[in-house]
């Protein structure tokens, strides 16, 4: 077994909770995950994770997706240091960016916002700036029902990928 695993099985729960908030901002989410403790393979983490997941309703992904900086940006508002870290390796893509790609980014971020009322969420790992603008710029064309569930899933694949960085360290 993981021995990260290992020693969080066994953690109180608000600790446990706690250090699920990493991967994922949901409390709803992190909660329900820890009380299905305790877990004996990184796989069965994983699909319960998901499972949460899709039980959780609006307040729940617009609480999770509070912790996303813009695609582009570097600060979000609601985020743990540790979240903080992984959306900057996540959207590294744009570090390297050209300029009009990151003011498009920008101006496509306010438009989304204005139009949905949350972040733009994208699994950013393996995209490039311009991936993610196309992205973004498809996205925008959705209704806001369709939107919010292809953001809610979104964040399904980055808390999945998070899952995995924390377990590894």
């Amino acid at each position: 077994m993981n021995e990260i695993l290992h020693e969080w099985n066994q953690q109180e729960p608000d600790t446990a909770t706690a250090a699920l908030l990493h991967c994922c901002a949901s409390r709803r989410w992190a909660l329900g995950v820890t009380l299905l403790r305790p877990y004996t393979s990184t796989e069965e983490l994983l699909a319960s994770a998901n499972r949460v997941w899709a039980a959780m309703q609006e307040p729940d992904w617009m609480e999770a997706f509070r912790a996303h900086p813009r695609i582009g940006d570097r600060k979000p508002a609601h985020a743990t240091a540790q979240s903080s870290a992984w959306s900057q390796q996540e959207q590294s893509a744009t570090n390297t960016a050209e300029q009009n790609t990151l003011a498009q980014l920008a101006a496509g971020n306010l438009r989304y916002e204005e139009l949905f009322g949350f972040t733009y969420i994208v699994c950013a790992t393996g995209k490039s700036a311009d991936e993610m603008l196309a992205i973004l710029e498809r996205r925008l064309t959705s209704d806001r029902e369709t939107e919010l569930r292809e953001a809610a899933e979104q964040q399904r694949q980055i808390t999945q990928i998070r899952l995995r960085k924390w377990l590894q360290t």
